[in-house]
């Protein structure tokens, strides 16, 4: 069995550093705090941490302050992008370029949102890649705090250059 990464990822998890080589987000963008289990070309579940020191707090319904929606469907974006590269990084194996693809969002379906996320919550995201059509990848996205659903929508990526 090989060594554990410093990160504390093993073979299907990731630790913030794992997630900060294939994810071109970063502070305070970044909306995944760790990958909990992945199999690629199928699906993706991380979690976000979310902190009273988050920059949106301060202005973001100050008197009852919850997690902004277009903040929610970014966390399942970046996990979709996520699963999209483990999914071509498990095709490619040891060719994958120096420099991750960059994987863009470019449509949401149907977007819910169920019940609010606010600081002290670990809301748990879910990434279900449906299929590639012409170079779109097509996801299923939800978020889960205590197994009741938060926000759940279809998300729509493409890789540069594709």
């Amino acid at each position: 069995m090989g060594a554990e990464p410093k990160d504390g990822a093993t073979d299907r998890q990731m630790g913030p550093e794992a997630i900060r080589q294939r994810l071109p987000h970063r502070y305070p963008f970044l909306m995944i705090d760790r990958v909990l289990d992945y199999t690629p070309g199928e699906s993706l579940t991380a979690a976000k941490g979310v902190s009273a020191t988050e920059f949106w707090v301060p202005g973001h319904f100050p008197d009852k302050t919850i997690m902004p929606g277009v903040l929610l469907v970014e966390s399942m974006a970046q996990a979709c992008g996520l699963l999209a590269y483990v999914t071509r990084e498990a095709d490619a194996g040891a060719e994958m370029p120096a420099t991750p693809p960059l994987f863009y969002l470019v449509g949401v379906d149907e977007a819910r949102f169920k019940q609010p996320v606010v600081p002290g919550d670990r809301p748990l995201i879910t990434a279900t890649l449906d299929r590639v059509v012409r170079g779109i990848w097509l996801f299923k996205a939800r978020i889960e705090l205590d197994d009741r659903l938060v926000t759940s929508a279809g998300i729509r990526c493409t890789m540069e250059g594709a």
